[in-house]
Protein backbone atom coordinates (compact mmCIF):
# COMPACT_ATOMS: atom_id res chain seq x y z
CA UNK A 1 0.00 0.00 0.00
CA UNK A 2 1.21 3.66 -0.95
CA UNK A 3 1.40 6.51 1.43
CA UNK A 4 1.06 9.92 0.31
CA UNK A 5 4.66 11.44 1.64
CA UNK A 6 7.73 10.32 3.59
CA UNK A 7 10.64 12.26 5.34
CA UNK A 8 13.93 10.18 5.75
CA UNK A 9 17.14 11.74 6.54
CA UNK A 10 18.99 8.64 6.39
CA UNK A 11 20.63 6.76 3.69
CA UNK A 12 19.74 3.57 1.81
CA UNK A 13 16.45 1.83 2.34
CA UNK A 14 15.79 1.58 -1.13
CA UNK A 15 12.53 -0.58 -0.60
CA UNK A 16 11.35 1.12 2.32
CA UNK A 17 11.15 4.50 0.30
CA UNK A 18 9.43 2.47 -2.83
CA UNK A 19 6.08 2.71 -0.77
CA UNK A 20 5.74 6.75 -0.87
CA UNK A 21 4.56 8.56 -3.52
CA UNK A 22 6.56 11.73 -2.63
CA UNK A 23 9.94 11.20 -0.20
CA UNK A 24 11.95 14.10 0.89
CA UNK A 25 15.76 12.62 0.85
CA UNK A 26 18.92 14.72 2.10
CA UNK A 27 20.18 15.61 -1.76
CA UNK A 28 23.86 14.05 -1.70
CA UNK A 29 22.93 10.33 0.09
CA UNK A 30 21.32 8.95 -3.09
CA UNK A 31 22.97 8.33 -6.61
CA UNK A 32 21.52 8.93 -9.66
CA UNK A 33 21.03 5.54 -9.86
CA UNK A 34 19.35 5.46 -7.04
CA UNK A 35 17.05 8.21 -7.57
CA UNK A 36 16.30 6.49 -11.78
CA UNK A 37 14.83 3.68 -9.41
CA UNK A 38 12.86 5.12 -6.98
CA UNK A 39 11.48 7.06 -10.04
CA UNK A 40 11.15 3.93 -11.87
CA UNK A 41 8.63 2.77 -9.57
CA UNK A 42 6.21 5.90 -9.29
CA UNK A 43 8.27 7.56 -6.50
CA UNK A 44 8.46 11.44 -7.03
CA UNK A 45 11.74 12.52 -5.13
CA UNK A 46 12.44 15.50 -3.16
CA UNK A 47 15.97 17.29 -2.80
CA UNK A 48 16.46 18.65 0.78
CA UNK A 49 17.22 22.57 0.40
CA UNK A 50 17.96 25.38 3.34
CA UNK A 51 17.29 28.72 2.10
CA UNK A 52 18.29 30.92 4.78
CA UNK A 53 20.71 28.61 7.09
CA UNK A 54 24.38 27.22 5.76
CA UNK A 55 25.48 24.01 7.52
CA UNK A 56 28.75 24.44 5.19
CA UNK A 57 32.10 25.67 6.39
CA UNK A 58 32.37 29.93 6.77
CA UNK A 59 31.79 31.79 3.92
CA UNK A 60 31.03 35.74 3.05
CA UNK A 61 27.09 35.58 3.09
CA UNK A 62 26.92 34.31 7.15
CA UNK A 63 25.89 36.22 9.95
CA UNK A 64 27.83 35.75 13.18
CA UNK A 65 24.23 34.06 14.67
CA UNK A 66 24.03 30.61 14.27
CA UNK A 67 21.02 28.13 14.73
CA UNK A 68 20.98 27.12 18.31
CA UNK A 69 19.31 23.80 17.61
CA UNK A 70 21.19 22.68 14.24
CA UNK A 71 24.50 24.77 14.00
CA UNK A 72 24.14 26.26 11.18
CA UNK A 73 25.09 29.84 10.40
CA UNK A 74 22.10 32.37 9.69
CA UNK A 75 22.98 34.12 6.06
CA UNK A 76 22.29 37.32 4.76
CA UNK A 77 19.48 36.02 1.89
CA UNK A 78 19.75 38.57 -0.08
CA UNK A 79 23.84 38.50 -1.03
CA UNK A 80 23.69 37.27 -4.50
CA UNK A 81 26.51 34.94 -3.71
CA UNK A 82 24.47 33.10 -1.75
CA UNK A 83 21.37 32.99 -4.23
CA UNK A 84 24.08 31.83 -6.62
CA UNK A 85 25.22 28.71 -4.32
CA UNK A 86 21.67 27.92 -3.33
CA UNK A 87 20.27 28.23 -6.93
CA UNK A 88 23.55 26.09 -7.60
CA UNK A 89 22.95 23.32 -5.08
CA UNK A 90 19.35 23.17 -6.88
CA UNK A 91 20.43 22.56 -10.67
CA UNK A 92 22.40 20.09 -9.29
CA UNK A 93 20.18 18.04 -7.20
CA UNK A 94 17.73 18.18 -10.46
CA UNK A 95 20.98 17.05 -12.18
CA UNK A 96 21.29 14.23 -10.24
CA UNK A 97 17.44 13.15 -10.82
CA UNK A 98 15.32 14.78 -8.03
CA UNK A 99 11.78 15.29 -9.36
CA UNK A 100 11.68 18.42 -7.01
CA UNK A 101 12.67 20.02 -4.48
CA UNK A 102 11.82 20.90 -0.41
CA UNK A 103 12.37 24.05 0.46
CA UNK A 104 13.64 24.66 4.21
CA UNK A 105 13.97 27.42 6.62
CA UNK A 106 11.43 29.50 5.44
CA UNK A 107 10.24 31.09 8.82
CA UNK A 108 12.42 34.39 8.93
CA UNK A 109 9.49 36.19 10.07
CA UNK A 110 11.17 35.14 13.32
CA UNK A 111 15.02 35.62 12.80
CA UNK A 112 14.85 38.79 10.07
CA UNK A 113 12.21 39.69 8.79
CA UNK A 114 13.52 42.14 6.63
CA UNK A 115 14.97 39.15 5.03
CA UNK A 116 11.34 38.01 3.77
CA UNK A 117 11.22 39.40 0.22
CA UNK A 118 14.66 38.19 -0.56
CA UNK A 119 13.30 34.89 0.50
CA UNK A 120 10.41 35.43 -2.15
CA UNK A 121 13.01 36.45 -4.92
CA UNK A 122 15.49 33.72 -4.14
CA UNK A 123 12.55 30.84 -4.01
CA UNK A 124 11.12 32.30 -7.79
CA UNK A 125 15.12 32.09 -8.62
CA UNK A 126 15.18 28.16 -8.13
CA UNK A 127 11.94 27.44 -9.64
CA UNK A 128 12.94 29.50 -13.02
CA UNK A 129 16.99 28.41 -13.07
CA UNK A 130 16.14 24.63 -11.76
CA UNK A 131 12.65 23.78 -13.20
CA UNK A 132 11.66 21.32 -10.51
CA UNK A 133 8.81 19.62 -11.41
CA UNK A 134 7.52 19.88 -7.56
CA UNK A 135 8.06 22.48 -4.92
CA UNK A 136 7.55 21.99 -1.37
CA UNK A 137 7.89 24.70 1.41
CA UNK A 138 8.09 24.11 4.59
CA UNK A 139 5.92 26.53 6.96
CA UNK A 140 6.89 29.88 5.57
CA UNK A 141 3.01 31.84 6.46
CA UNK A 142 5.13 34.81 6.07
CA UNK A 143 5.50 34.62 2.97
CA UNK A 144 1.40 33.66 2.01
CA UNK A 145 -0.11 34.06 -0.05
CA UNK A 146 2.69 35.16 -2.79
CA UNK A 147 4.61 31.95 -2.16
CA UNK A 148 1.41 29.84 -3.11
CA UNK A 149 1.98 31.37 -6.73
CA UNK A 150 5.24 30.17 -6.57
CA UNK A 151 5.51 26.54 -5.14
CA UNK A 152 3.21 23.09 -5.28
CA UNK A 153 2.87 22.33 -1.89
CA UNK A 154 3.20 23.58 1.96
CA UNK A 155 4.28 21.30 4.58
CA UNK A 156 3.25 22.05 8.39
CA UNK A 157 5.56 20.84 10.44
CA UNK A 158 4.75 20.02 14.19
CA UNK A 159 0.91 20.60 13.08
CA UNK A 160 -0.44 18.92 15.73
CA UNK A 161 3.11 17.22 17.90
CA UNK A 162 6.49 18.48 18.88
CA UNK A 163 9.80 17.68 19.96
CA UNK A 164 9.58 19.94 23.10
CA UNK A 165 12.05 21.80 24.95
CA UNK A 166 12.52 19.33 27.18
CA UNK A 167 13.55 16.57 25.46
CA UNK A 168 10.70 14.91 24.87
CA UNK A 169 7.68 14.89 22.20
CA UNK A 170 4.56 16.15 23.24
CA UNK A 171 1.25 17.42 21.31
CA UNK A 172 0.66 21.06 21.49
CA UNK A 173 -1.23 22.86 24.27
CA UNK A 174 -4.87 23.87 23.00
CA UNK A 175 -4.23 27.57 22.31
CA UNK A 176 -1.22 26.59 19.95
CA UNK A 177 -3.58 23.85 18.27
CA UNK A 178 -5.94 26.21 17.85
CA UNK A 179 -4.25 28.48 16.09
CA UNK A 180 -2.54 26.00 14.03
CA UNK A 181 -5.91 24.96 13.01
CA UNK A 182 -6.73 28.75 11.77
CA UNK A 183 -3.84 28.60 9.87
CA UNK A 184 -4.66 24.83 8.51
CA UNK A 185 -7.78 26.37 7.20
CA UNK A 186 -6.04 29.26 5.30
CA UNK A 187 -3.78 27.21 3.75
CA UNK A 188 -6.63 25.07 2.02
CA UNK A 189 -8.25 27.51 0.05
CA UNK A 190 -4.79 27.85 -1.90
CA UNK A 191 -4.39 26.34 -5.04
CA UNK A 192 -1.31 24.00 -3.54
CA UNK A 193 -1.10 20.28 -1.81
CA UNK A 194 -1.02 20.90 2.09
CA UNK A 195 0.94 17.98 4.17
CA UNK A 196 1.55 18.02 7.94
CA UNK A 197 4.96 16.79 9.51
CA UNK A 198 4.90 15.41 13.02
CA UNK A 199 6.90 14.07 15.23
CA UNK A 200 5.66 11.53 17.94
CA UNK A 201 7.89 8.05 20.03
CA UNK A 202 4.52 6.82 21.08
CA UNK A 203 2.06 5.42 19.03
CA UNK A 204 -0.92 7.47 21.01
CA UNK A 205 1.11 10.19 19.90
CA UNK A 206 1.56 9.40 16.39
CA UNK A 207 -2.44 8.16 16.05
CA UNK A 208 -3.50 11.72 17.47
CA UNK A 209 -1.41 13.41 15.02
CA UNK A 210 -2.34 11.23 11.89
CA UNK A 211 -6.14 11.03 13.30
CA UNK A 212 -5.88 15.33 13.33
CA UNK A 213 -4.61 15.79 10.15
CA UNK A 214 -7.16 13.95 8.72
CA UNK A 215 -9.81 15.99 10.60
CA UNK A 216 -8.25 18.90 8.59
CA UNK A 217 -8.08 17.18 5.21
CA UNK A 218 -4.21 16.96 5.60
CA UNK A 219 -1.58 14.04 4.57
CA UNK A 220 0.47 13.59 7.49
CA UNK A 221 3.63 11.66 7.77
CA UNK A 222 4.97 11.11 11.90
CA UNK A 223 8.46 10.32 12.48
CA UNK A 224 11.30 10.95 14.91
CA UNK A 225 13.42 14.86 15.51
CA UNK A 226 15.99 13.35 13.28
CA UNK A 227 13.74 11.69 10.57
CA UNK A 228 15.55 8.85 10.48
CA UNK A 229 12.20 6.35 11.01
CA UNK A 230 10.78 5.19 7.94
Amino acid sequence: MTEPIGFYYGADRLESLARFEMVVLQAGFYSPGELAWLRSRGVRPLGYLTLSEDPGPQAPWHRQERNPDWGGAYVHVGDPRWAAHVIGQARRAMEAGFAGLFLDTLNLEYTYPEDLPHLLTLIAAIREEARPDYLLANRGFALLPRLAELVDGVLFESFSARWTDKEHYAPWPDDVLETHASIAEKLLQLDVDVYALDYADSRELAEFAHRRAREFGLLCFVSDRALSRI
